[in-house]
């Protein structure tokens, strides 16, 4: 039998060992090779529509190949210390090192090619459908399947060179080791660790600093703070495993009521050996799900923004411009001219809008005039404003401004032309989106606006107010190419160091449909990506538990001699699994219901988006995966121990 047979048996003997990497190496290809395929598709448009999604498929093939890169050197040093006696017997019937060094290489190399190659022709056969969805997302023509040699290639070189270098290295760094050791097997590399008090201590510190700076996160301060949100996590996450599990089981042996009563003490006691063993594969499992969780939950958020844009942008169309905006005629025209081709019913409101100085902020406000906000009111079907001379009503920009609002008086003078006024009212909805109307806007009678003669103090040098057409549009999410013109003209002059333009157009159709397709495609990313994070965090406790199992069965097997009953030995091995899957498991949502918070604190800032349904909705459905997961392999695990 040859050095290549050999390996091939080795493989499918091993293959429980083997199972969990395999379909988590096969899984990662075949999500890489589908980004691959859509990345380097022919008729990808080159306009925002295909940028845009396409640029975060490139962020997740990165992040994909890290995280393979990772999972399979993880992999290889599970696989080595579970056959650590099959090792000793080859070794001591002659096997040289550098023949059993070359044996590891072609079994890995050859479960390694055939999850590339189950991955790239299961890839290639669910792309037709995967373009599909993404056709309709991207509102594109057609996304035909095409044939080319570059995604095949990239997911070749990418995964290849991973097995090839990884298997090398795990090979050639792993410490050297006696003969007599690799008999004894993987039970003789017991960690000796004592753990430090004051890093146990200092673990939750750091925990509780990182959720602290979480909470109190502004959006003004989310950039300088998240990279230390990140450095308490993780450091205090680590810190956690290594010196804090052991000193709360240390304080739970000194409870000798607890520690003695049932089989408690079997139990603690292996938890104990098992903490100081696996500590940095705890803390890997929690940053991996941690990810996967926030990815989750980012689609949570996206979700609820989507789900919240009509309300938040409840005008179709709008055209802001200059007093002297040259422009304004034709492009007003324009749109008309274009809503009604379509055959879109509209209502247009026309505001002219002016800026004063008020006494009581010495800042400008904006002020409306009460029959320009009426007629626009009508088309909403809201109340009417009604106010007598010397009244005025706030505008809200967001919902929470609404409550605000409501509960503030002022009474002030616009100083420009001394007309004193009292502003006790904010209307109860939302009439424009908080991109058009500044924080300090008003309506005043129109009586009060027609003695407004003299211009804004800041004229000329600043616009002493502007003009504002809105359009009402029931149907418009059908928008989408009415005033494109207009819209790539501002979109390009976004792009420039200073706005320059005499004019402003938003387009709520258009933008959303940019919306609703990266939001659609970054689900699918997302989710997919989220789903290799989640499998390989599984599998990396599949490793540990599979790679003792033997030790275990024996341990059982003295019990039951012992005298210990089925349903003892189901609660035994339930005490035993249920820390190792849902402690790190249950960090990894405590951190993320805190970043939560602080999105939610830093999007309530911006646009007033609440996440709290979504997430909670998102929240469940891990729980339930994992839950399932769980009892999936304490079912096995029994049944492996029983036999």
């Amino acid at each position: 039998m040859t050095l290549h047979q050999f390996a091939y048996r080795n493989v499918v003997r091993n293959f429980r060992i083997y199972a969990a990497f395999f379909m988590a190496s096969f899984f990662s290809v075949f999500v890489f090779f589908i980004y691959s395929m859509l990345v380097f598709h022919p008729e990808i448009e080159d306009g925002l529509l295909g940028n845009v999604p396409i640029l975060g498929m490139v962020i997740a093939e990165v992040i994909l190949v890290l995280f393979s890169w990772f999972f399979i050197f993880y992999s290889m040093k599970a696989f080595l210390e579970a056959r650590g006696k099959e090792f000793a017997i080859l070794l001591h019937l002659g096997m040289e090192k550098r023949q059993l060094s070359k044996l590891i290489f072609l079994e890995t190399l050859l479960i390694g090619t055939i999850s590339i190659f189950l991955g790239m022709i299961f890839g290639y056969a669910f792309s037709k459908f995967f373009f599909m969805i993404v056709r309709e997302i991207l509102m594109l023509e057609d996304l035909p399947l095409y044939f080319s040699w570059k995604p095949f290639l990239l997911t070749v070189t990418v995964y290849s060179s991973a097995f090839i270098v990884i298997t090398k290295l795990s090979v050639n760094l792993s410490s050297e080791r006696k003969l007599i050791d690799y008999m004894k097997g993987h039970k003789n590399e017991i960690v000796h660790k004592s753990y430090s008090r004051k890093k146990a201590i200092l673990a939750m510190v750091l925990i509780a600093a990182g959720y602290l700076l979480a909470l109190f996160t502004t959006k003004a301060t989310v950039i300088s703070i998240a990279s230390l949100v990140l450095l308490c996590i993780t450091v205090g996450t680590y810190l956690f495993f290594s010196d804090t599990t052991q000193y709360l089981l240390e304080a739970i042996r000194k409870k000798k009521k607890l520690y003695w009563k049932n089989a408690n003490m079997l139990s603690i006691a292996e938890q104990t050996f098992i903490m100081k063993n696996n500590g940095r594969m705890f803390f890997i499992v929690t940053m991996v799900s941690s990810l996967a969780f926030l990815c989750i939950g980012t689609l949570a958020t996206l979700s609820s923004y989507t789900s919240q844009y009509d309300k938040l942008n409840p005008l179709g169309l709008i055209y802001k411009g200059h007093t002297d905006n040259p422009y304004e005629e034709m492009h007003i025209s324009s749109i008309v001219k274009q809503l009604e081709d379509k055959g879109l019913s509209y209502h247009m409101t026309h505001f002219d809008v002016v800026k004063q100085t008020s006494s009581f902020t010495q800042f400008e406000v904006e002020v409306f005039r009460e029959s320009d906000i009426n007629s626009l009111l009508f088309s909403y079907g809201y109340p009417m404003v009604r106010l007598l001379p010397g009244e005025a009503m706030f505008i809200p920009y967001t919902e929470e401004s609404i409550k605000e609002l409501s509960k503030t008086k002022v009474r002030t003078v616009l100083v420009e032309n001394h007309i004193p006024i009292t502003i006790d009212r904010v209307y109860p909805e939302l009439i424009f989106p908080s991109s058009i109307v500044s924080l300090n806007s008003i309506i005043i009678s129109d009586g009060d606006f027609k003695k407004l003669k003299k211009p804004f103090s800041g004229f000329p040098d600043e616009e002493p107010g502007y003009h504002l057409f809105t359009f009402d549009i029931p149907q418009w999410i059908e928008t989408t190419d009415i005033g494109l013109d207009i819209f790539r003209i501002v979109s390009n002059e976004y792009l420039k160091d200073k706005y320059s333009l005499p004019f402003y157009f938003e387009n709520a159709g258009l933008s959303y449909s940019y919306l609703l397709a990266t939001y659609s495609l970054f689900t699918l990313v997302g989710l997919l990506v989220a789903a290799v994070f989640l499998l390989a965090a599984g599998s990396f406790i599949y490793f540990k538990l599979y790679t003792n199992l033997d030790a275990e069965k024996r341990k059982f097997d003295v019990l039951k001699r012992m005298g210990l009953a089925d349903n003892e030995l189901k609660t035994l091995v339930s005490h035993y699994l249920f820390p190792q899957f849902f402690l790190p498991w249950g960090i990894a949502m405590m951190h993320i219901i805190f970043a939560f918070f602080m999105l939610q604190k830093i999007l309530q800032d911006i646009a007033n988006i609440s996440i709290v349904k979504e997430f909670v909705l998102s929240f469940v459905l891990l729980v339930l995966v994992q839950v399932i997961y769980y009892y999936l392999i304490r079912w096995r695990y029994i049944a492996h121990v029983r036999n």
